[in-house]
């Protein structure tokens, strides 16, 4: 007599590739999945009585900590459902793994090397040390992702100890050589590296992600003994069940970046030609007292199949959010490395990105320069090159981090420039407009 199948939940608020192929892999394998989302899920406490719904016999989470404003509620979430049902990844190591210092912590304690690291509560005691890391080193805020959080400074120049809201730290900058910035990926699932990829940066670029136009090189075959063991020893520390784990070559040897308990797999799967789904799903199976076949998992791996699954709820409503009004002109705070400013900036549907005056941006710290855009307006023919940095924007309590350009604004009405990169999240109410706000809070020294 067969067993009854293993009901998964893959909890997700997002829509992914990854969970996707998640929950068509659980199926492929001839089990039973639950995409655990907004429309189907609820936990009843009638009674003394819990209940969850749907009922499931283990979670997948796949819940994303790092680019949501609101962290603490996903972890909520996910503790709750924890409470009731095996969970992987557990919602505390998940939380632990997101805070790139919190993790670090654990590692170097385990022994594990990692970059020199300064995380200071104070920018006196952030700049008294920063010296320390050479002429340029990384500059990070605690919780990011796709590198969106993540700056080469200056280190004569200062530092704040936090960028818009959340804090930052410093790091080592290494590397091997002159060669071009790359780092490692590798992908563990359980106690196995199921994927390794070499992602090299682009062009005038330095981080490697591949968001940010990174290319990728498979090195499963041919990863060191020493990443391959810290990738999993990191992932075990952590306490983690599956991961991705970035790594970078230093002249002594491989140093763990950081441990990211949602990582994305479609780069890696574009290098490696394998889905770390099948495995996941898998591992999930297993913990929920199921059994798959290994040879089928093999196959299901060569193919990544984040086509809509056949668990998506059906009755799952079209969201719609009515986005907040922005004027014409609307009050901005600007954080850079070094500090913030309060400034009045002018909403223009015609530019695809922000711009932000050059003695602003030097004000701020914005950068330093990670590439260069080409812009045409008028008449010109030809295009200008403007360099572009990473910049975090606050306007009513929302934050958002651009590419922002850098152009000599002194001669024009206002020293920023609000491009559709940021407009695309609010309606524009042309006939609102915002006059110059208090004086300046000055840059943190």
């Amino acid at each position: 007599m067969e067993p009854d199948p293993v009901r998964v939940g893959v909890l997700s608020l997002h829509d992914s590739k990854e969970s996707k192929a998640i929950c068509n892999a659980i199926e492929a394998l001839g089990h039973h999945p639950e995409w655990l989302r907004e429309a189907n899920t609820a936990v009843h406490m009638i009674g003394g009585e819990i209940r969850l719904e749907p009922d499931v016999d283990v979670v997948a989470n796949r819940l994303l900590l790092s680019s949501t404003e609101q962290p603490a509620e996903h972890v909520g979430i996910a503790e709750t459902i924890a409470a009731l049902r095996p969970t992987l990844n557990d919602p505390h190591t998940t939380a632990l793994a997101t805070h790139k210092i919190a993790s670090a912590t654990r590692l170097v304690g385990a022994g594990i090397p990692i970059p020199d690291t300064l995380f200071a509560l104070s920018g006196e005691l952030l700049n008294r040390n920063r010296e320390g890391f050479g002429p340029e080193a990384v500059y990070k805020t605690a919780i990011g992702t796709h590198g969106g959080g993540a700056w080469k400074v200056d280190t004569t120049e200062p530092l704040s100890p936090v960028v818009g809201q959340r804090r930052a730290f410093l790091q080592e900058l290494l590397a091997v050589g002159d060669r071009t910035p790359r780092d490692l990926r590798v992908y563990v699932v359980g106690e196995e590296i199921v994927g390794a990829m070499i992602r090299h940066a682009a062009e005038s670029e330095w981080r490697t992600n591949v968001a940010r136009g990174g290319r990728v090189e498979d090195c499963t075959d041919t990863i060191s003994a020493e990443a391959a063991a810290y990738a999993l020893e990191a992932t075990d520390v952590l306490g983690l069940d599956y991961a991705g784990v970035d790594l970078i070559e230093g002249p002594d040897g491989w140093h763990v970046l950081e441990v990211n308990p949602t990582a994305g797999f479609r780069g890696l799967y574009e290098a490696t030609e394998t889905s770390p789904a099948p495995y996941i799903a898998k591992l999930a199976i297993e913990r929920g007292g199921g059994s798959v076949d290994d040879e089928q998992v093999l196959d299901l791996a060569a193919t990544l199949d984040d086509s809509v699954p056949s668990c998506m709820p059906a009755d799952e409503p079209e969201r719609y959010v009515d986005p907040p009004v922005i004027g014409f002109t609307e009050q901005v705070v600007v954080t850079g490395t070094r500090g913030t400013r309060t400034v009045v900036g002018k909403s223009d549907t015609g530019a695809d990105r922000s711009s932000i005056d050059l003695q602003l941006a030097a004000d701020i710290g914005a950068g330093p320069i990670h590439t260069v855009s080409k812009v045409r307006s008028g008449s010109q023919k030809t295009g200008r090159s403007r360099p572009v940095v990473d910049i975090v924007l606050g306007i009513g309590g929302t934050q958002h981090t651009v590419e922002a350009s850098i152009v000599d604004r002194a001669h024009m009405s206002h020293p920023l420039l609000l491009g559709r990169d940021v407009l695309k999240h609010y309606h524009l109410d042309v006939s609102r407009r915002i006059d110059d706000p208090k004086p300046d809070r000055r840059p943190e020294e």
